[in-house]
């Protein structure tokens, strides 16, 4: 890994898992040449990339045809409602098949994405260079999603993304490398992203003042779930497989794909998952949601008799209160599985009824046992030079006081344990690696809980260290997206574009595909993955070189984890 003390190998050219070039486009006719002037033929623009009109790209679902358009040889559709609005009398509650239609929907843009609060990282310049935030429009009719496929024809295998945010932001349109074309092409498969509701109108229980909220503390998990029952009904008639869905998500996605697992009424709708930094091993529990609750209304005025009050507030109004009273009652720490909850506040609660369990505590749910699950992280995740010119200053001394800080004046032990892994890096770096320890170590304590059941696992870390802004990000939170989506080029603000990033795509989203669509990630571009065995603890390094290494850092987990406690 570059950087960071491993071993680079030269990226070898012709490779056959470098993206083809673009198209270039056609010339422009000389002055006075004719040129075919006058008014377009009727029916479809056709060019070398997109088509698009009346007669492009029309498919028949359960409420009525849709028509998108073809993007280098994808059909793409955009912002099909799977439900109706859940504003109003809607608001809290289980959300409702959409509204049918006569005619086509045109299906070509983007949907409203669900409510969310203001993001102060929206103001920070580094981040908004490397993302590219395009932070749509808003609104409570917002169960959307969006569909690329090769063909309508036919059953291909279906991924599914969940987007992250926690579960408070985000959605499936904010982000250049969510683009499904890439993907859909080089595995021949349908990907499927979609919205939902979030925050105050996800996961806000109300359970104790009236049946009618009896569920509403999880509506934002009952849309992903109605989501893949309208995949399951819909998705056939554009050339998936409804027997062959792959869930996938990450950061707060990943949590989503755990939550799924716990989800009785998800069950059968999906067949393999993906949770990419995101092992959520617990969620929240019904007495500190409605505590969270109780104290909302309190801070609003309103009385539990008076909560239909709730359905027309103005949204910026209620989520206020609430998010004040998460401020309030948080925690401080790092999100591990003690305080998950007391950390974010809007997350998804075990109400025996939507959520029946804990996702993978004290064990892995019974429900997971025939799911293969592919999970794992980046390496250096939140810890990164991200909006830190002088992060690689850090000074030896400066790591040993962090390291001091956060394990009892152990540093200079774990330290040095660290250092065995990794004997080239900065003290910025190694202090990285140390303080992403615990998410890593959670990953691979669900995944050692998984293993024990019938469904393969197998574990990733994602180390490939972004050449842009001087290699402060490192392999960020995030970092692995463009890879996944084979969009390395698109997003070449986080990637910098250059042949080593496609390789990598190439070989990263090729391993997801190979999994949606056998269980098996392996393919010939990458060394032999072996599952996940407790004993070994298999890890596929994802870099320039990538490695199979089994107890990659167990040794330095067990001392993190002997510190901890």
């Amino acid at each position: 890994m570059r950087g960071i003390g491993l071993n680079r190998r030269d990226v070898l050219r012709g490779s056959g898992l470098i993206a083809a070039g673009a198209l270039l486009p056609p010339a422009m006719p000389a002055f006075g040449e004719a040129s075919g002037a006058g008014y377009p033929k009727p029916g479809a623009t056709t060019g070398d990339r997109i088509a698009i009109g009346k007669d492009v790209a029309i498919v028949e679902t359960s409420y009525g045809k849709v028509g998108g358009y073809t993007d280098r040889g994808v059909s793409v559709f955009k912002g099909i409602p799977y439900g109706a609005s859940t504003a109003g009398a809607g608001r809290f509650k289980a959300p409702k098949p959409p509204q049918s239609w006569t005619g086509v929907r045109s299906s070509r843009h983007f949907g409203p994405e669900s409510p969310q609060e203001y993001r102060a990282i929206w103001e920070n310049d580094e981040e908004g260079f490397l993302f590219e935030w395009d932070y749509g429009r808003q609104s409570e009719d917002c169960l959307r999603l969006n569909i690329w496929t090769p063909r309508t024809e036919g059953k291909r295998p279906v991924l599914l993304y969940l987007h992250g945010g926690g579960y408070s932001v985000g959605s499936s349109s904010e982000l250049k490398m969510f683009d499904g074309v890439n993907l859909a092409r080089r595995g021949d498969v349908v990907l499927v992203t979609i919205n939902h509701r979030l925050n105050v109108v996800g996961y806000f229980d109300l359970s104790a003042y009236g049946e009618e909220y009896a569920e509403s503390g999880n509506a934002g998990t009952l849309d992903t779930v109605a989501a893949l029952q309208w995949v399951h009904e819909n998705i056939g008639q554009f050339g998936g497989d409804p027997g062959n869905v792959t869930i996938f998500g990450q950061s707060g996605g990943g949590g989503k794909v755990c939550t799924l697992m716990v989800t009785p009424a998800a069950r059968g709708l999906f067949h393999k998952a993906i949770v990419e930094s995101g092992a959520t091993i617990r969620v929240g529990t019904q007495d500190r949601s409605r505590e969270l609750a109780e104290r909302t209304l309190k801070r609003l005025g309103i009385a539990g008799s008076d909560v239909k009050k709730l359905e027309e507030m103005p949204y910026a109004q209620l989520e206020a209160a609430a998010s004040a009273e998460i401020a309030a009652a948080r925690v401080p720490g790092p999100l591990n599985v003690a305080n998950m909850a007391r950390g974010l506040g809007y997350m998804p609660i075990v109400d025996g009824k939507v959520v029946t369990q804990q996702p993978f505590d004290p064990a892995a749910p019974d429900t997971a046992d025939q799911i293969p699950l592919l999970i794992g992280n980046t390496l250096n995740e939140m810890t990164n030079g991200i909006n830190h010119p002088d992060a690689f200053e850090m000074t030896a001394e400066q790591l040993q006081e962090k390291a001091d800080g956060s394990f009892a004046g152990h540093g200079a032990e774990l330290i040095a344990s660290y250092r065995e892994l990794y004997p080239n890096a900065n003290p910025f770096q190694l202090w990285s690696v140390i303080n992403t320890a615990r998410m890593r170590g959670q990953s691979l304590t669900l995944a050692g809980r998984k293993a024990q059941q019938s469904a393969p696992v197998y574990v990733y870390q994602f180390a490939w260290q972004t050449p842009v802004l001087d290699g402060r990000p490192m392999a960020f939170h995030c970092a692995e997206l463009p890879f996944v989506f084979d969009n390395a080029d698109l997003c070449e603000h986080m990637t910098g574009g250059g042949e080593a990033s496609h390789v990598l795509a190439g070989r990263v989203s090729q391993a997801w595909i190979n999994f949606a669509r056998s269980g098996n990630p392996n393919h010939t571009g990458i060394p032999q993955w072996k599952r996940f065995e407790s004993n070994t603890q298999t890890t596929m390094v994802f870099d320039d070189l990538c490695e199979a290494k089994d107890n990659l850092d167990s040794k330095q987990l067990a001392l993190v984890t002997s510190l901890s406690t």
